[in-house]
C-alpha cells in the first residue's frame, strides 16, 4: 500500500481523456472504444513513459518513469479524435484527508493569477461518506485559504476546480482543455483527398478526419510550370496533418502534357473544367487502387469559377465515389481559421503555385453546358491522356513520427 501512495504523491499528474460522442454508440461502443485506444497507445509508445488504460467513459494516461514528459503525452492527447475534453490532474486515495492535503499542494500552482473559481466534485463511488457536494465545499474551502486573493463565482468562474472520486483513486483538477472531438480514426473509412497545397484542402482533410476516415492524398503538379518547392510544400501539409492522422501516403501525378494539350487544342474558357473533369478521373483510379472509399475536396460554394454549382455539376459527373467538400458552406474567413486551429496556414500561403495556376482562362466558364464541355473534351483523346498521366504516380509515405 505504501509503495502505491508514493507512485502517487502531488508531485505526479495523470492525464484524464474523456470521451465525446462516442458514449452515445450503444452496443458498438466497444468497437469505438478499441480504435481510440489503439491510436492513443501508438503515440505513448513514440513519446515514452506511458500506459493507458480506461474506465467509465475516461481514459487515463498514467506515467510509469519518473522523467517521462508529460507536457507533449498531454499535446499528443490533445489531438486525438474521440475526446472532448482533455486534463491533467492530481492522484489521491480516497479520503477526506488525502484529498484535502493533494488539494492544497497541487491547486495553488494550477491557479496562480485565477481572480473566479468554482468547485464541483462526483462520485462514482456512491460509498464514499461525503456527498459530493460536501466534497466540493471542503475542497473550495482549502482553495480560498491558500490562493491569495481568489473568490469563488458559481455562474462565470475563471476555472472550475473538479473533485472525482472513482473506483480506486480520487482525481484533482483545475481547468480542462478541449479535445479533438469527432470520433476514432479509422471508425468512418478511408478516403482521399485531393491536396493542392492551398489553404482549403487540409482543412477539409481535417475535418473528414475527424469523421473518422484515415487519409490518402493525392497531388497534381505540372513541372516544369510547378517546381519541386510546391511538391515539398504539400509534403509539409501532409506531415502536418499526420499530428492528426499519424500517417497518410501522397500519391503525386504529373499533369504537365495533359495541360499542355487542352491549352493547345481547347477553347481557353474551357481550361480549368476540362482539367478538373481529368483529376476526377485520376482520383477515380488512385482512390479505387488504394481502397478509398470516398474522395475528399476543398472546395467552397462559389469561392472561384470552378467551385460555382454549374461547374461543381461538370466534375461531379466524372465521380465513380462520393465527394465529400466539408468546407463547401463556410468562407474563407472561417476556413483560414480553421487552418490556424490546425497549424497548416503557415505551411499553406508559402508561395509556391500549384498546376491550377498554370494556363489559368483569363475568363473561365462559371455556368457551363454540359454539351458544350463534352465537345471541348471530344477534341483530347481522354483516355490515352488519363494514362500518360496515371504512369507518371509515384508515391510518398508521410508519418509523424520517423520510425
Amino acid at each position: 500500500m505504501m509503495t502505491i501512495y508514493v507512485r502517487y504523491s502531488v508531485l505526479n499528474e495523470v492525464i484524464l481523456c474523456k470521451y465525446g460522442e462516442i458514449i452515445l454508440k450503444g452496443a458498438n461502443k466497444s468497437t469505438f472504444e478499441s480504435m481510440l485506444l489503439k491510436e492513443l497507445r501508438r503515440r505513448a509508445k513514440y513519446v515514452g513513459g506511458f500506459s493507458v488504460r480506461y474506465n467509465q467513459s475516461t481514459v487515463y494516461i498514467e506515467p510509469t518513469e519518473e522523467d517521462a514528459d508529460t507536457d507533449e503525452m498531454y499535446e499528443q492527447a490533445k489531438k486525438v479524435f474521440g475526446f472532448a475534453s482533455v486534463t491533467r490532474a492530481a492522484v489521491c486515495e480516497k479520503n477526506m484527508e488525502d484529498i484535502l492535503r493533494v488539494a492544497g499542494e497541487y491547486l495553488p500552482e494550477k491557479l496562480r493569477g485565477v481572480k473566479k473559481f468554482r468547485c464541483e466534485a462526483k462520485r462514482s463511488d456512491k460509498k464514499f461518506p461525503l456527498t459530493s457536494p460536501e466534497i466540493a465545499a471542503e475542497v473550495g474551502g482549502v482553495v480560498l485559504e491558500k490562493v491569495r486573493g481568489i473568490k469563488v463565482d458559481l455562474d462565470r468562474p475563471d476555472v472550475t476546480v473538479r473533485v472525482e472520486v472513482r473506483d480506486k483513486w480520487a482525481y484533482i483538477h483545475a481547468g480542462q482543455d478541449k479535445g479533438a472531438g469527432g470520433i476514432p480514426l479509422g471508425s468512418g473509412g478511408k478516403g482521399l483527398l485531393l491536396l493542392s497545397g492551398g489553404i482549403d484542402s487540409p482543412v477539409a482533410g481535417h475535418m473528414m478526419a475527424k469523421r473518422g476516415l484515415y487519409l490518402d492524398a493525392l497531388y497534381f503538379e505540372s513541372i516544369p510550370y510547378t517546381n519541386e518547392l510546391a511538391r515539398e510544400k504539400v509534403l509539409t501539409l501532409a506531415k502536418e496533418l499526420c499530428e492528426y492522422t499519424g500517417r497518410m501516403r501522397v500519391h503525386v501525378i504529373s499533369l504537365t502534357h495533359l495541360q499542355e494539350e487542352i491549352r493547345d487544342k481547347c477553347d481557353e474558357e474551357y481550361f480549368t473544367l476540362l482539367l478538373r473533369r481529368f483529376m476526377m478521373r485520376l482520383a477515380n483510379r488512385v482512390a479505387a487502387e488504394n481502397y478509398c472509399q470516398c474522395i475528399i475536396t476543398g472546395e467552397s460554394l462559389g469561392q472561384v469559377a470552378s467551385q460555382t454549382m454549374g461547374a461543381l455539376t461538370v466534375t461531379n459527373a466524372i465521380a465513380e465515389l462520393p465527394v465529400f467538400r466539408p468546407c463547401i458552406g463556410l468562407d474563407k474567413e472561417e476556413i483560414v481559421v480553421r487552418a490556424r486551429e490546425i497549424g497548416t496556414y503557415d505551411t499553406s500561403i508559402l508561395p509556391y503555385e500549384d498546376c491550377c495556376t498554370v494556363f489559368t482562362p483569363r475568363h473561365p466558364r462559371t455556368k457551363p453546358e454540359m454539351e458544350k464541355v463534352l465537345r471541348e473534351e471530344e477534341k483530347l483523346d481522354a483516355d490515352a491522356l488519363t494514362e500518360e498521366a496515371y504512369l507518371s504516380k509515384f508515391t510518398v509515405k508521410v508519418a509523424q513520427f520517423d520510425d
